[in-house]
Order: C-alpha cells, then structure tokens, then sequence
C-alpha cells in the first residue's frame, strides 16, 4: 500500500508541475520519477548501513537518469526534478516537501571533511536551471534560485538570489515557487550594475567636455587680453 500510495503521490506532483504530461501512464517514463525511485529503495537501504547495496541501487538510477541522488541525502515529499540530466544532490543535503529543480542542479559541498557539508533546501524552494548551491547553509522557505547562479552562503526565506556569485535581489516575495513555475523573469543585478555604469560614463563625459569648453574659452580670453597669437 506504501508503493501504491507513493506511486500516486508522484502522478500528482509530476502533473501538477509538468503540462507536457498528458496522461498518467506517461510519468513511469520520467526521469524524475525513476530516480526519486531508485533513490528511495537506495535511502532505505543507506540507513540500514547497507552501503554497498545502497550504491548500487544509487548507480543504477544514474545510469538510467542522469539524475545523481546519493543514498544518504534526505528528502521530503513532491520532490519534482524536471528534465534532471545532470542533476547532482549531495550526502548530506537536506530537502524538504515541495521542492522544485531543474537541469544541471548541483547541491554540492565546498569540504573534505566529514559531517554536514552540503546545503539544506526548506519547503517549496526552486532551483533553475544550471545553478549551484555550494555549502552547509541553509536556503529559506519559498525561495528561488536563478538559473546559473551559484550560491555560497545563507539565504533567508521568501528570497530571489541570482549572479554569479548569488546574489539577493528580492525579499518577502510571497508568491510560492511550487505554484509560479517562472525560473526566467527573475532580476538582473548584474545589468543593473551594467546600465547605473553606463549612465554615470555619460554624465561623465558630458562634464569632461563642458571643462574642455571652458578651459578653450578661458584659454581665448587669456589670448586676447595680452595680445599674442592665438594657438593653432
């Protein structure tokens, strides 16, 4: 009754999240639910310091999926991995119910050492595309995470980070991710920092030039009150 039920639970999730999905029997093919499978009987194995099983259960799943879930990560309900090729989620990071990620998402640690290395993703948090979340941090309740954005440090809930490295640009931002599938229109500080720049060079150059005018005006008066020849 467990499979049944968790079976279900993944129809849902992956429907709700996919409109591509035009039929149930169509989420047995998806990536994400192959590997939140594998990762499951891994993860129940990998408690039972069944090890080796659990890895090769694990491997199993990436060869099929492209989706690389170790054993010892824990994750909460309607996780929804969506395409996955390339999707990395580390030891002993923790994810809760609801979370969303996309392609080439790393969950990754930054230390050799033993112990908490990777970072904790609370409920209904996003990821795009290509980004990394690089640490043992914690990122907050609603959060989204900008595709390519690499991020090293906390992030408070209801947060947008984007940039390289991330960045917060929006605060208490009470849309929840897991309803608003956007991972595009999102800030861009870096154009922003780009466009104040550009302003403040031609502010810049408009003054360089009113002193070059005044400096040609003085120049012509200093000429004519002493009576030399002007300068060609």
């Amino acid at each position: 009754m467990g499979v049944l039920s968790y079976i279900r639970d993944e129809i849902q999730v992956i429907r709700e999240r996919d409109p591509a999905i035009k039929s149930n029997w169509e989420v047995i093919l998806y990536p994400s639910f192959k590997a939140i499978l594998h990762y499951r009987v891994a993860h129940w194995l990998y408690k039972r310091k069944r090890y080796f099983w659990a890895r090769w259960v694990s491997q199993r799943g990436v060869r099929k999926t492209g989706i690389e879930i170790h054993p010892g990560a824990t994750i909460g309900k309607g996780l929804f991995i969506d395409h996955g090729s390339g999707v990395i989620i580390g030891e002993t990071a923790e994810l809760g119910d609801n979370i969303t990620l996309y392609q080439g998402v790393t969950l990754g640690g930054t230390v050799k050492e033993k112990g908490k290395r990777h970072p904790t993703l609370r409920d209904n948090v996003m990821v795009s595309a290509g980004a990394k979340v690089l640490g043992s941090f914690t990122i907050g309740e609603n959060s989204k995470i900008g595709a390519g954005a690499v991020v090293l440090e906390e992030v408070p809930p209801d947060c947008t980070v984007v940039g390289v490295p991330g960045r917060i640009v929006r605060r208490k931002d009470k849309k929840i991710p897991r309803m608003e599938m956007d991972q595009i229109h999102l800030p861009d500080p870096i154009a922003s920092d780009i466009d104040h720049l550009r302003k403040s060079n031609q502010t810049l150059c408009m003054r360089v030039r009113e002193l070059e005018s005044q400096l040609k005006e003085e120049k012509r008066r200093a000429t004519e009150s002493t009576g030399l020849p002007k300068e060609e």
